[in-house]
Protein backbone atom coordinates (compact mmCIF):
# COMPACT_ATOMS: atom_id res chain seq x y z
CA UNK A 1 0.00 0.00 0.00
CA UNK A 2 1.20 3.64 -1.28
CA UNK A 3 0.73 6.59 0.82
CA UNK A 4 1.48 8.45 -2.17
CA UNK A 5 5.05 10.17 -1.88
CA UNK A 6 7.23 7.28 -3.44
CA UNK A 7 5.46 4.65 -5.68
CA UNK A 8 9.10 2.62 -5.92
CA UNK A 9 10.40 2.08 -2.74
CA UNK A 10 7.79 1.25 0.08
CA UNK A 11 10.29 2.11 2.76
CA UNK A 12 11.02 5.51 1.41
CA UNK A 13 7.27 6.17 1.17
CA UNK A 14 6.75 5.04 4.80
CA UNK A 15 9.37 7.18 5.80
CA UNK A 16 7.97 10.82 3.84
CA UNK A 17 5.03 9.97 5.21
CA UNK A 18 5.76 10.36 8.95
CA UNK A 19 8.17 12.80 8.37
CA UNK A 20 5.49 15.35 6.63
CA UNK A 21 3.15 13.93 9.10
CA UNK A 22 5.24 14.83 12.04
CA UNK A 23 5.65 17.87 10.91
CA UNK A 24 2.73 18.68 10.01
CA UNK A 25 1.09 17.57 13.19
CA UNK A 26 3.95 18.51 15.29
CA UNK A 27 4.89 21.54 14.62
CA UNK A 28 2.00 23.55 12.70
CA UNK A 29 -0.71 22.39 15.57
CA UNK A 30 1.31 21.85 18.45
CA UNK A 31 4.15 24.78 18.11
CA UNK A 32 1.46 26.55 16.21
CA UNK A 33 -1.08 26.68 18.76
CA UNK A 34 1.57 27.34 21.32
CA UNK A 35 2.93 30.24 19.57
CA UNK A 36 -0.57 31.57 18.67
CA UNK A 37 -1.87 31.46 22.90
CA UNK A 38 1.54 33.35 23.58
CA UNK A 39 1.13 35.99 21.20
CA UNK A 40 0.79 39.83 22.20
CA UNK A 41 -2.38 41.36 22.70
CA UNK A 42 -2.19 42.91 19.31
CA UNK A 43 -5.89 43.74 19.40
CA UNK A 44 -4.80 46.06 22.32
CA UNK A 45 -8.04 44.18 24.40
CA UNK A 46 -5.96 43.72 27.36
CA UNK A 47 -4.63 47.46 27.30
CA UNK A 48 -8.47 48.90 26.84
CA UNK A 49 -9.44 47.09 30.18
CA UNK A 50 -6.28 47.88 32.44
CA UNK A 51 -6.55 51.80 30.99
CA UNK A 52 -10.68 51.69 32.35
CA UNK A 53 -9.80 50.37 35.22
CA UNK A 54 -6.99 52.93 36.41
CA UNK A 55 -9.52 55.84 34.88
CA UNK A 56 -12.22 54.13 37.21
CA UNK A 57 -9.84 54.06 40.41
CA UNK A 58 -8.58 57.61 39.50
CA UNK A 59 -11.95 59.07 39.54
CA UNK A 60 -13.19 57.11 42.69
CA UNK A 61 -10.00 58.77 44.07
CA UNK A 62 -11.00 62.29 43.38
CA UNK A 63 -15.11 61.25 44.30
CA UNK A 64 -16.00 61.26 40.94
CA UNK A 65 -18.66 59.49 39.57
CA UNK A 66 -17.46 56.65 37.19
CA UNK A 67 -19.05 58.55 34.02
CA UNK A 68 -19.82 62.15 33.95
CA UNK A 69 -23.10 62.60 32.52
CA UNK A 70 -21.73 65.82 31.08
CA UNK A 71 -18.55 64.19 29.43
CA UNK A 72 -19.37 66.00 26.40
CA UNK A 73 -20.01 69.02 26.58
CA UNK A 74 -24.21 69.88 26.07
CA UNK A 75 -23.86 73.21 24.11
CA UNK A 76 -21.71 70.98 21.29
CA UNK A 77 -24.51 68.30 20.78
CA UNK A 78 -26.88 69.54 18.25
CA UNK A 79 -30.41 67.61 18.04
CA UNK A 80 -32.78 67.39 15.49
CA UNK A 81 -36.24 69.64 15.84
CA UNK A 82 -39.25 68.51 16.16
CA UNK A 83 -40.29 69.05 12.61
CA UNK A 84 -37.09 66.79 11.51
CA UNK A 85 -38.08 63.97 13.90
CA UNK A 86 -41.93 64.07 12.24
CA UNK A 87 -43.27 60.80 13.32
CA UNK A 88 -40.47 58.92 14.38
CA UNK A 89 -40.98 56.75 17.13
CA UNK A 90 -38.16 57.62 20.12
CA UNK A 91 -37.77 54.88 22.53
CA UNK A 92 -36.03 56.17 25.75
Amino acid sequence: MSYGFDFDNEQDDRNAMHATFFFSVTCCLVFGSFIFAYVPDFQLRDWAQREAFLELRRREHLGLPPIDKNLIDPEKIVLPTDEELGDTEIII
